[in-house]
């Protein structure tokens, strides 16, 4: 279903000193430096899984989930999607697939969520059939019947999660991409939250990719985690492995801290 095989995605950061005279100087001649994004990334997902996708700010969560989902292009290695390369036939492949940015929405500030769905119809082409019986089904189980009829502006952040996952579910994808996607909710939303993909999962068979820096929420969903850090896969297996070798009395986020400590991160 997914497969990343020796990905590598370098960028290039200005700097500069400081001071007015170090501002100057970097007018004429611009100094940089490289990060290393991804350092030869590589894993298999097979369909129907979710996987936690975890790591400390920085280490590459977003950068792989943007060229899993064809928004950034590596400098190096292999990404098959579904049998294709995300950022190739861009739009076939994006019929195929959903992400959720916890901080960005696909949803129209002003206008009812209802109204917002009607659009992304359009825009995926959704037969008149499936997208009737999709939206009944992610209305009964997320919850959306109390606030589908209201502005996005004028909902709760967790009311917002919820419509944002629901449309990336709209049109069928095979392959969601969740970034961050309890990121600044309250507890019953984030438990309404799990409880939806979990649902959802099992409904529709649909491969889920999490990222998150909520260790409940890999607790709740996920048998395998893959570990990222500074670009590099650190572990990839089933979180009660590593649990049972580091200590089954140890808490998630100490199981996590305990695993980058093997790495020196």
């Amino acid at each position: 279903m997914i497969r990343l095989s020796n990905i590598n995605k370098t960028f290039k950061v200005a700097q500069r000193g400081k001071g007015a005279t170090a501002a100057l100087v970097s007018l004429f001649h611009r100094q940089y430096r490289e990060v290393h994004a991804l350092d030869d990334i590589s894993f298999d997902i097979a369909e129907g899984e979710i996987v936690g996708y975890i790591g400390p700010n920085g280490a590459g969560k977003s950068t792989s989930i943007k060229v899993m989902s064809g928004i950034l292009v590596p400098d190096s290695g292999e990404c098959n999607v579904m049998g294709y390369t995300p950022w190739k036939r861009r739009r076939e492949y994006v019929r195929n697939i959903g992400v959720v940015f916890g901080q960005r929405t696909q949803l129209w500030w002003d206008v009812p969520i209802s109204d917002s769905f009607d659009l992304l119809k359009s825009i995926y082409k959704i037969p008149d059939a499936d997208y009737r019986r999709n939206l009944d089904l992610l209305t009964e189980t997320i919850g959306l019947r109390e606030f589908i009829n209201t502005p996005l502006r004028q909902l709760s952040l967790g009311q917002r999660m919820r419509a944002e996952i629901a449309a990336s579910l709209l049109h069928s994808p095979k392959v969601l991409f969740l970034d961050e996607p309890t990121i600044g909710l309250d507890a019953p939303s984030k438990l309404a939250v799990r409880q939806f993909i979990r649902e959802i999962n099992a409904e529709t068979k649909v491969t889920v990719m999490l990222t998150t820096h909520d260790m409940n929420d890999i607790e709740a969903l996920t048998d395998r985690v893959i570990l990222i850090g500074k670009g590099r896969i650190l572990y990839d297996g089933s979180f009660a492995a590593i649990r049972g070798r580091l200590g089954a009395a140890l808490s998630t986020e100490e199981v996590i801290a305990a695993l980058y400590g093997e790495h020196g991160i």
